[in-house]
């Protein structure tokens, strides 16, 4: 391997660490605790995104599912052909966006308006349709990628799923979730063998 390749590959890892350390220096606490009462609120939650927003939203529908709470991520593409019949009022829509203009979000955004579902939007641009549609608005600033060609979205994927991650902590806490029901409903795995044998499941 090239020097330079491990160069790359240092700077890489060094550039993540500082960009989610980074969320901290700017976190909005008003927006974030307006957001997890939302989702603590929700009885059902959907998160949608496209590209790798759209993977960082499937994973936190999944863990909201891992905690009890019923989530489900929503593809852009089924939302608008009935998808959105999920949302009820009551509900919550988390959509991910860094630019806040992601065309195929749009229109979810405005069928859960409609439907009285709340309205929840993590992106970097607040003069944004997605961001001014918000009744919490979750904003990321100033990332700049890792990677040699400043193009892949590698610090700008860490930034929302450390954000994420820190929403998914305080529900678990505001909803007094506990290990003993993440053992019920997760028996797979070596974390499911631990947390069972520990309980006597």
């Amino acid at each position: 391997m090239k020097e330079a390749a491990f160069d790359a590959a240092y700077h890489s890892i060094e550039k993540e660490a500082e960009t989610v350390a980074r969320v901290l220096e700017y976190l909005d606490k008003a927006e974030f605790e307006k957001a997890v009462g939302l989702l603590a609120a929700a009885p059902r939650v959907m998160t949608a995104g496209c590209g790798n927003s759209g993977i960082a939203a499937k994973k936190f529908a999944h863990c909201l599912c891992c905690i009890e709470k019923s989530g489900a991520f929503m593809p852009t593409g089924e939302a608008v052909h009935g998808g959105m019949g999920f949302l009820k009022a009551g509900d919550a829509l988390l959509l991910i966006s860094r630019g806040g203009k992601t065309a195929e979000l749009i229109p979810m955004m405005e069928i859960a308006r409609k439907k009285g579902a709340a309205i929840i939007t993590v992106t970097e641009n607040a003069d944004s349709p997605l961001a001014r549609g918000a009744d919490a608005l979750l904003l990321l600033r100033d990332i700049e990628e890792s990677d040699p060609t400043g193009l892949m979205a590698t610090s700008s994927f860490m930034a929302p799923v450390a954000l994420l991650d820190a929403l998914l902590s305080a529900l678990i806490v505001e909803t007094g979730f506990t290990s003993g029901k993440f053992g019920l409903i997760h028996p797979g795995g070596a974390v499911g063998e631990r947390l069972n044998n520990k309980q006597g499941l």
